[in-house]
């Protein structure tokens, strides 16, 4: 190695490339905060507009941020040198895998204006969508974030929720608990059902209408199953789901009810 070569290359061009190096570090770490700093003085803003929907600020702050790290990104390559016409061409000279790459951003870009258009959720929501439930807690860009009810956050591609089916459980008053109950032979279902109702009336913020439905769903070699569906709000829907069930279990056991056994069959006389 010549080191008398690389002592003036240091000299002559080590120095300019670390002033260099180190404006772009300061540049980037300077932009991004002011880049937050905007993006969330935005959301502030419109936030504070009763007309301005949340989805709406935070989809709007999600494109006002990505574009201004596009020009913090083309900012630095100026201060290598690197002019956006050659910045351009290298970029075309990747080839498809870029392409594909954007086409697909596109679709999830394109996907969220359609969103924001249709509106088939909006921010505090709870639904089901690109196969995932939970809270809908930002819309951005790109992608959606759903917080789901084991508090785990999630972003899907807005192109894969609305290219699939979407189930909003917060656009109705309320929302029907599924569960059921099994009663042994011989047990009076009527009474059972009677006994029920009267249970489930008394469980905090269940809804009076529509009405509980307590009624035979089907029926088993143990013994007749029961649909014990009491509606609430999606607020207290959990609520309402435990205690319910606590409820068949207190009113099954007052009640005196035997445990629904499969009956035994027959053996076979030799």
């Amino acid at each position: 190695m010549d080191f008398e070569t690389v002592r003036v290359f240091m000299m002559t061009r080590g120095i300019d490339l670390g002033v260099k190096v180190l404006g772009a570090i300061v540049l980037w770490i300077v932009g991004r905060w002011v880049i937050g700093l905007i993006t969330r003085l935005l959301r502030a803003v419109l936030m504070r507009n009763s007309r301005v929907d949340p989805t709406l600020a935070h989809y709007l702050g999600s494109i006002l941020g990505a574009l201004l790290n596009l020009l913090l990104i083309l900012a630095i390559l100026q201060v290598f040198g690197v002019q956006t016409t050659s910045f351009a061409a290298l970029l075309a000279g990747l080839g498809l895998a870029i392409g594909t790459a954007w086409g697909g951003l596109l679709a999830h870009f394109a996907a969220g204006i359609f969103m924001q258009v249709l509106r088939p959720f909006k921010v505090g929501d709870f639904v089901t969508a690109g196969g995932v439930t939970g809270t809908v807690s930002e819309l951005g860009l790109f992608g959606t974030t759903i917080v789901t009810p084991d508090n785990v956050t999630t972003i899907i591609g807005n192109n894969k929720i609305f290219a699939d089916t979407i189930s909003n459980y917060s656009v109705l008053r309320v929302r029907r608990v599924e569960l059921t109950a099994k009663i042994a032979n011989g047990v009076d279902a009527t009474d059972a059902m009677n006994r029920l109702k009267a249970a489930i009336a008394e469980i905090p913020n269940v809804a009076e209408s529509p009405p509980p439905d307590v009624e035979v769903l089907s029926f088993t070699p143990e013994g007749p199953l029961l649909c014990v569906r009491p509606y609430a709000h999606n607020e207290h829907y959990w609520q309402v789901y435990f205690d319910t069930n606590r409820a068949i279990i207190q009113t099954f056991r007052e009640a005196g009810y035997p445990t629904p056994e499969t009956p035994l069959a027959p053996r076979a006389v030799t």
